[in-house]
């Protein structure tokens, strides 16, 4: 992968908050092209206070980067790793085993002993899809369901339904009954937004049935790449949360989320903040 090294900081940063160190890093990111986020899940306000679960994780659009830039992405997910301790790295990418990002980074974060759930994009069945189970503190878990949606291109385009397509809807459906879990989250490359002239960030258009699907059975947020409507949209039930791809215009911009998510641009300032709550289910 070699070596980087990044600038210094001086004495004063080593007296600021974990906040002030993230932002730090965020101005250290002026060339990179990629971005990542970090989650934090917490349940909504009732006649107690506030209670945090205290798990937090980081996502990725894990593309083809050059070899600098993609060592300086690595360093800088292993700095928020260590902040916020995260507890597993959510990668979307279109490759796998032939993305020189996903095989560093993995490679990379395998001796931090982090979990790097990666969800690609294919014209197969099932493929790469995945459920994951993740125990929480007060007997809460968080189920992630990855989708394949290349093989669900039939349904995003009524006139060219597949059987593959079909077949990849009903494997969801299923998934999403028999799930018990307090928390779901689905990850997809592609966004759920209808792109076109008439779409706004005020009344965007979804693909159904999927759409219709996760509200049906309470999924609290959907994770992919960057859509239509920006960075990050609440559709009144679930938060779309979309990461900026290596050919995103806001170069260096990253996500960090914890009590709420914010877009940090290349100068360390917070361009956007959105906070995420799901219908008393719980925010992330």
């Amino acid at each position: 992968m070699g070596e980087y090294s990044l600038p210094r900081q001086g004495r004063a940063a080593k007296k600021t908050s974990w906040r002030r160190t993230v932002a730090t890093q965020a101005a250290l990111c002026l060339a990179l092209y990629g971005a990542f986020a970090v989650g934090r899940l917490q349940k909504p306000p009732g006649h107690g206070r506030r209670e945090t679960l205290d798990l937090h994780f980081l996502s990725v659009a894990g593309l083809p980067r050059h070899p600098q830039l993609q060592t300086q992405l690595l360093l800088q997910m292993d700095k928020a790793a260590k902040i916020f301790k995260a507890k597993f790295v959510l990668n979307i990418g279109e490759l796998e085993e032939d993305d020189p990002f996903w095989h560093n980074a993995t490679m990379y974060f395998r001796f931090l002993r982090i979990p790097w759930y990666t969800i690609t994009v294919s014209q197969r069945q099932r493929y790469g899809n995945f459920v994951k189970r993740i125990a929480l503190p007060h007997e809460q878990v968080l189920e992630l369901i990855g989708i394949d949606t290349g093989s669900l291109q039939g349904f995003m385009h009524a006139d060219n339904q597949s059987k593959i397509s079909n077949e990849q809807v009903q494997w969801l459906q299923e998934t999403l009954e028999l799930s018990d879990s307090n928390w779901r989250i689905v990850v997809g490359f592609d966004p759920l937004m209808i792109c076109d002239e008439e779409h706004t960030t005020e009344r965007a258009k979804f693909y159904e049935p999927l759409h219709s699907l996760f509200i049906r059975h309470g999924v609290n947020a959907y994770l992919s790449t960057r859509g239509c409507v920006g960075y990050f949209y609440h559709d009144g039930t679930i938060m779309h949360i979309g990461n900026p791809t290596p050919s995103d215009k806001r170069r260096g911009a990253f996500l960090a989320n914890k009590n709420g998510s914010y877009l940090i641009d290349s100068v360390g300032r917070v361009a956007l903040k959105s906070v995420v709550q799901q219908n008393g289910r719980g925010v992330m």
